[in-house]
């Protein structure tokens, strides 16, 4: 009799399968256990109807409609539901099988519901083809947190740096061109960042500045903007200059006073305004690639250009050469103009023939945002809040290149000049992978055939350890033949990366470290400082003892000894991300960053560490940077 009273009400959630033929046979099976049991107070029933037969959808609490994309039938179901606000999902594949696929999608439901979403949770998550295992691991590691990364030491010349002078950058540039025809290369470019940062001090001086109650001079002088200061005083020299007074001029607003300080504080207003405008140039929210960096006499150059100009100067073979660069879609048109614009005056001057795509960041690489309390956000519409899961996300598109050998260098990464230099040193990059992955092909062949005796496969494990930083296992002597064969192959079939590295002049972000697994082994690895306990003195230590810095100097080798192409998602280390805390509709919320790219989603790969020079590394955080001697042209 207490059951009756005490037991909660069994909630019925009603399923409806639209397919082609053969629905309710679909719904027969999926009504049977174990698909329509009572679960947690919850019971779902299936109905199905074949969408040749349904005029007019009756509401249910999730639709499925599964049809070959191409099935207008079915397109204009989907659609009378969607206007009719039923949840639904519209499924292009598996309509060969339905019940196989739609129990597949009740098996992911399922597991939603065990961590407390809702239907229309589940359809927000499956349309992003996100699984519910990582919203399970994310919601655990908010729960949880993530441990920091042990340091064991710094990565330092002779002990995990290589050092490459110029004589044997030269032999291994030389080695790369007499190599590199066999190979199909690739330069990739992360390009989607906007140029907010770059221009955040005049976003604060236009935000904040009253020319009616003091100078510019004043506002330096208040706001200790040194950063305004060098701006103005090196205005002339910057590359969008002559572009941007132009329209500047028409809309200065002059004071009464006569006096030339006051009309030249309008004028640089005017020109930092007409800069900023949304109805103007708005550069501060377009992506570093396309705004202009260097002058060429009268052609004005955007990364996209020098990048472009590298491509054809080191990454090329077969007479061509191809360019990869990831931004977000809403740029692409920008893009396509930048590279439309000077894409034939490199072939013509190289000789070289270019191709480019692009790729946007996967909506699957998103992650789910979560409350102070660990509970998934949720916006005004009471929809769950994911966030793009930053540049470590783009391993998947990395994953997706058709290429032997890619090359790696962040977009803003440029100069005006020494491109012979920066030719040079990523050549002798790309000669090294290329000398180092010979080796470890030969060597697997011969471990695939068995064709080697133990003194040999002792030469094998002595290369690794030497040449490629591996931390070979103190109990290694003690294995069996059959398992020191099948130990070093393991260690050696997996990508492999010769990262350029430079000395560490104070600049922000990682380096080189040998970092202590949680077995105890060591490896290799660029680390950035929000991955490291700095409260704790020891690791403090090491990380301030730190020699050298990561300029995303990346050569990669991306197929095994086979040919094939490596999963580079399973060599990651998914214990490296990052939670971060950001502010959306006035609240606090956090967010996970997936391991970065060249971080944690690479932690499984062979790494090989060269100090290259510092005159490779010319990045531009700030638009002052384009008033570097790097970015001038030289007088």
């Amino acid at each position: 009799m207490e059951d009756n009273f005490t037991r909660q009400k069994t909630a019925t959630l009603n399923i409806t399968i639209y397919a082609e033929f053969d629905s309710k046979h679909t719904a027969g099976l999926l009504n049977k256990e174990p698909f329509a049991e009572e679960k947690n107070n919850r019971r779902l029933n299936f109905k199905a109807k074949d969408i040749g037969l349904v005029s007019m959808p009756k509401q249910s609490d999730m639709a499925i409609v599964i049809a070959p994309e191409e099935n207008k039938e079915a397109n204009i179901l989907a659609e009378k539901l969607r206007v009719n606000s039923n949840p639904r999902l519209r499924i292009i594949d598996g309509y060969d099988n339905v019940f196989e696929k739609v129990s597949s999608i009740i098996e992911e439901l399922e597991k939603a519901f065990e961590m407390g979403l809702t239907i229309t949770d589940f359809i927000q998550i499956y349309k992003r083809n996100i699984s519910q295992e990582k919203i399970g691991s994310q919601l655990s590691i908010f729960k949880n947190g993530i441990d920091k990364i042990t340091l064991e030491r710094p990565a330092t010349p002779g002990d995990g740096i290589f050092m490459l002078t110029k004589e044997m950058a030269e032999d291994c540039a030389s080695y790369f061109d007499t190599k590199k025809e066999s190979y199909k290369l690739k330069k990739f470019v992360p390009a989607s960042g906007a140029a907010t940062r770059m221009f955040k001090f005049l976003h604060d001086f236009i935000s904040d500045y009253d020319p009616k109650k003091e100078t510019i001079n004043g506002y330096i002088n208040r706001k200790k903007d040194n950063s305004l200061q060098v701006f103005l005083l090196g205005l002339e020299k910057f590359p969008f200059y002559k572009e941007i007074a132009a329209v500047s001029e028409k809309h200065v607003v002059y004071p009464t006073a006569d006096d030339e300080n006051v009309r030249e504080d309008a004028r640089n207003y005017s020109f930092i305004k007409t800069m900023m405008s949304e109805e103007f140039f708005d550069y501060a929210n377009k992506p570093k690639g396309i705004l202009p960096f260097h002058c060429y006499g009268n052609l004005t150059a955007t990364p996209v250009y020098e990048h472009l100009r590298e491509s054809v100067a080191y990454a090329s073979s077969q007479g061509q050469t191809h360019v990869h660069f990831t931004i977000s879609e809403n740029h692409l048109n920008g893009f396509l103009d930048s590279i439309n614009e000077v894409r034939s005056l490199v072939e013509e001057e190289s000789g070289i023939k270019i191709s480019f795509n692009f790729t946007y960041q996967h909506k699957e690489t998103d992650t789910l945002a979560v409350d102070m309390d660990n509970k998934p956000f949720r916006d005004e519409k009471g929809n769950l809040l994911f966030r793009p899961g930053g540049h470590g996300a783009l391993i998947e598109n990395l994953n997706r290149l058709d290429a032997d050998i890619v090359f790696v260098k962040n977009i803003d990464n440029v100069r005006h000049t020494k491109m012979e230099t920066i030719a040079l040193y990523k050549k002798a990059l790309g000669g090294m992978l290329v000398d180092l992955q010979g080796k470890i092909f030969n060597y697997l062949r011969h471990i695939e055939n068995r064709d080697l005796s133990e003194d040999e496969l002792d030469e094998i494990v002595e290369f690794a350890a030497n040449k490629l930083s591996l931390d070979i296992s103190p109990d290694f002597d003690k294995f069996t033949l059959e398992n020191k064969f099948l130990y070093v192959k393991e260690s050696l079939d997996r990508p492999i990366r010769v990262c350029g590295m430079v000395k560490n002049e104070g600049e922000p972000g990682g380096g080189p470290f040998w970092v202590k697994g949680k077995r105890g082994r060591v490896s290799l690895q660029i680390v950035e400082s929000s991955q490291i306990d700095l409260d704790n003195k020891i690791q403090s230590h090491i990380f301030s003892q730190s020699t050298h810095f990561n300029p995303v100097d990346l050569v990669c080798g991306l197929k095994d000894y086979k040919g094939n192409k490596f999963d580079l998602t399973q060599y990651i280390d998914p214990n490296t991300g990052f939670i971060v805390y950001k502010n959306r509709m006035g609240k606090d919320v956090k967010s996970y960053e997936l391991p970065g790219l060249w971080n944690g989603a690479m932690a499984g790969w062979i790494t090989v560490f060269a100090e290259v020079p510092l005159k490779t590394f010319n990045p531009v955080k700030t638009v002052n940077d384009l008033l570097k001697a790097a970015h001038q042209k030289p007088v």
